[in-house]
């Protein structure tokens, strides 16, 4: 663990000398962080190529207003996740880092941190509705102390409960439930009526599958302060909170009560498990619906049988909060053209561009999530989740897989009897050391 941490570090080192002995980008000089003197340039910006299969009508829109704004055309680099780290990584350390580049909103702390993104603190009211950006995607682009921004939010994913219509009214369950008591009763009744079905689940819920039993522990909290909160820059825990502990155990209680046989794995397979037939409900991202009707490895005959609600919380309207996953937008400080990057990025992200991305996936604002909603009846939940409360991993750029194996460790022991209070003392030093650095 200790030279992960100081591998962590040592990138972060190396690329807060880059930043501060580089030579700033041609238009960041005049002190421009926004720009639309193009004529004869061309600007390179890497996306993920998500985009490509998906919302490619709104990439050509925005190159389209961008040439026309500007003068300057756009090249689009077609990126995907695997290696995506170590290919930044270089990137922000060169001389020809792209102008503009999509990171995911659990990577951006590091890059922030480093300070290797242009500070658009100045012109984030530029930007369409800044002030109404999806909380968790707001927060990923922000400084540790909140204070300045650096990355846009772009595109959202939110979980929600995936469950199976046909098993729900087969057991008596003719309304989705909206309160954790509501929940238990439908689960109990989806139980009792599939007591046949070797090793059933009304509700899978393995015990790694951190997001979700993390999720029932963040009710208590804004987006802020889940698993560890910071303050004149140094951490603390949550993780033993009272409160935080009490949503743990809600969802222990849950997976004692509803979930066989996953208490030493996570949620990889679970749309696969859910194929199968034996669970009758799951939590993840919406567009794992489509992963379980999947004709080459899930079952299609599940097609019409599949529905999604936002996870109940303690109250009807009060969901419990959705971990929001997703993609941020920023500038390298090291970008040559670092102002026309901004611009594109402005215009990427403007109200039309974003509402036309959200008949694929959630954009990056709530007032815009209703498009979102409006496109397809199957997007209301995940879009209800983004528009409500929802929580993400400390905003630390020490944030590491060490974090996320400690908890997955944590819960998987609760998950197999133990107390849950005890698990998370145990690793809270840990989780904490590290956020620290």
């Amino acid at each position: 663990m200790n030279r992960k941490i100081a591998a962590v570090a040592a990138i972060a080192t190396v690329l807060v000398a880059s930043a501060c002995s580089s030579s700033s980008s041609s238009d960041s000089k005049s002190g421009e962080v926004l720009s639309k003197d193009g004529k004869g340039k061309k600007i390179t910006v890497w996306l993920m190529d998500d985009a490509q299969k998906q919302w490619p009508e709104v990439v050509e829109a925005a190159k389209a207003q961008f040439k026309s704004e500007t003068g300057a055309d756009v090249d689009i680099q077609w990126q995907t996740w695997a290696n995506y780290t170590t290919k930044v990584d270089t990137a922000l350390l060169s001389d020809n880092a792209p102008d503009a580049i999509e990171i995911g909103n659990t990577q951006a702390a590091k890059y922030i941190d480093a300070e290797s993104f242009v500070d658009l603190t100045s012109v984030k009211g530029k930007f369409d509705n800044s002030d109404k950006w999806l909380d968790s995607l707001a927060a990923s682009g922000k400084s540790a102390d909140g204070s300045k921004t650096y990355a846009v939010p772009y595109y959202a994913g939110a979980r929600v409960m995936i469950y199976r219509k046909d098993l729900f009214e087969k057991a008596g369950v003719t309304t989705p439930p909206t309160t954790l008591t509501e929940l238990k009763a439908a689960l109990d009744k989806v139980k009792a009526d599939n007591a046949g079905t070797a090793n059933f689940s009304a509700l899978y819920l393995p015990g790694k599958n951190w997001y979700t039993a993390v999720s029932f522990g963040a009710g208590s909290y804004g987006v802020d302060g889940v698993i560890g909160k910071s303050s004149g820059g140094k951490w603390t825990s949550t993780l033993t909170d009272p409160k935080f502990v009490e949503g743990v155990n809600t969802w222990n209680e849950l997976q004692k009560a509803y979930s066989v046989g996953g208490t030493t794995v996570d949620e990889t397979d679970q749309d696969a498990r859910m194929a199968q037939g034996n669970i009758a409900a799951i939590v993840g991202n919406g567009w794992e619906v489509g992963s379980v009707i999947d004709p080459k490895n899930g079952n299609p005959d599940l097609k019409d049988k599949l529905a999604t609600i936002a996870l109940p919380g303690a109250a009807a309207g009060d969901p419990t909060p959705a971990f929001l996953g997703g993609s941020d937008l920023a500038v390298p400080e090291k970008a040559k053209n670092a102002a026309l990057g901004a611009t594109f990025l402005q215009i990427f992200t403007n109200t039309a561009q974003q509402t036309a991305l959200a008949k694929h996936a959630i954009p990056n604002a709530k007032n815009l999530v209703d498009a979102f909603k409006a496109a397809d009846p199957a997007n209301e939940a995940a879009g209800n989740a983004a528009q409500g409360k929802t929580w993400f991993i400390p905003n630390s750029p020490m944030w590491s897989g060490t974090n996320e194996t400690e908890l997955k460790n944590a819960l998987s022991a609760i998950a197999a009897g133990g107390d849950p209070a005890a698990e998370l003392k145990k690793v809270e030093a840990t989780v904490v050391g590290t956020l620290n650095g």
